[in-house]
């Protein structure tokens, strides 16, 4: 399988984030680069750095506001007294229709959900980088081939279209669907992160041309909270267009595939012709942010499972933390997806 990476991703370097109240160490770090390519290397991908598709399809997701915020917002952090050393928000509109404010910290404020997106000098560029990763991969959809992998780093599902949250800066699924659409494509999305793909599910919810499909861990208790529920299916032209497909806490590979069926039909039933895989490797049993269960094995099959849809399937690399395991659990899902 062919795959996309470019070094510039290995930059941004995040430090903190706060959890629970607590101050820790960010566990998005470059190290994943490594490890990812290597378990993918392991599985047979051969690399190439991806071209450079420009502004336009990130700037059909994400908001000309928001692609300002990103490329100048760690240079203006500067000129605050005493600003840390990462921009990370501390106050938060009550709507997205709240007064937009002229100040740095009112901007974080806007445009971060939360504290696990710190951004750093080299965020934009690295974030730029990953969304290429993922252009270079529908291009290779696009010239005829039947699968690619994006190691796009940093990770995307979780950023909206003016909303960075989750460790994700711009939404790389969401821009390959939407680059598969221009070029007559009827994508589906389907996110089997750990957790849900509230940023995809916000940026399609009232559309009907792109069909999202999301497994995860029931957020009732579990990140992201506010969104993922079954009940959330789309609004206006959109409803019907977003599954979730919540699970509980602690959900192994047997009962994980029964609902990777019904992902299936549903997709089947879309009429899609071309798939976007969101694709997480935090569901794992002994992953850092644990929600769920699978086995290194399971992804096998999970992979297997989804390559049997037999649509050209561009993956995405969402999460999936730093753990020995980590490069195992890619290179067993993409053996699932060579050998199904």
């Amino acid at each position: 399988m062919k795959a996309f990476l470019d070094p510039r991703q290995s930059a941004h370097n995040p430090k903190y984030f706060m959890a629970s109240g607590s101050i820790k160490d960010n566990p998005e770090q470059p190290r994943r680069v490594e490890v990812l390519r290597d378990g993918a290397e392991r599985a047979g991908c051969t690399f190439q750095a991806p071209k450079d598709h420009g502004l336009a399809p990130i700037a059909a997701i994400h908001t000309p506001r928001y692609l300002t915020f990103l490329q100048t917002i760690f240079e203006r952090w500067q000129h605050i007294e005493n600003a840390g050393s990462e921009v990370i928000p501390n106050v938060h509109p009550a709507n997205r229709t709240d007064s937009y404010p002229k100040s740095a910290v009112g901007q974080a404020g806007f445009h971060q959900a939360d504290t696990a997106c710190p951004i750093n000098a080299d965020t934009w560029s690295s974030a730029y980088w990953s969304a290429q990763s993922a252009l270079s991969a529908v291009a290779h959809i696009c010239d005829g081939n039947d699968a690619a992998y994006a190691l796009s780093r940093p990770p995307g599902h979780h950023a909206f279209a003016d909303l960075a949250g989750g460790f994700c800066f711009l939404n790389n699924s969401a821009i390959a669907a939407e680059a598969l659409r221009t070029k007559g494509f009827r994508p589906a999305i389907l996110d089997v992160d750990v957790h849900n793909g509230n940023g995809t599910q916000g940026i399609f919810y009232d559309r009907k041309d792109v069909l999202t499909v999301s497994i995860h861990a029931d957020p009732a208790r579990f990140y992201p909270f506010f969104w993922g529920h079954a009940h959330e299916q789309g609004a206006g032209q959109g409803e019907g267009y977003n599954l979730n497909l919540p699970l509980a806490r602690g959900t192994g590979d047997d009962d994980y595939l029964v609902t990777l069926d019904r992902a299936a039909r549903a997709i089947r039933n879309y009429g899609a012709n071309v798939l976007v895989v969101a694709l997480g490797l935090d569901a794992y049993e002994n992953d850092p942010l644990r929600g769920l269960a699978i086995t290194t094995d399971g992804f096998a099959r999970i992979g297997q499972s989804i390559a049997k849809m037999g649509l050209p399937t561009v993956y995405v690399q969402e999460g999936g933390y730093l753990s020995e395991e980590l490069g195992q659990n890619l290179t067993s899902f993409i053996k699932g997806v060579q050998h199904a």
